[in-house]
């Protein structure tokens, strides 16, 4: 399971980092930010994680179906 630390600065600033989140996920995350605290995306830097794949698992309970 991934994880999201944010962090507000004294001078109104906010910094996100991700942990265990994989791939272009992170950029969700970091749009939803964006959007819920309105501001704008200043820099960002892109960890290990974000070029790792994300592993698909499917479960007994997930069907594909023609339509």
């Amino acid at each position: 399971m991934g994880k999201i630390k944010i962090k507000l600065n004294a001078d109104g600033s906010i910094e996100m980092e991700t942990k265990g989140i994989k791939g272009e996920k992170c950029l969700k995350y970091a749009d939803l930010l964006s959007e819920l605290a309105n501001i704008k995306i200043e820099k960002m830097e892109k960890t290990s994680d974000f070029y790792a794949n994300d592993d698909l698992s499917i479960d007994d309970s997930q069907h594909l179906r023609d339509n």
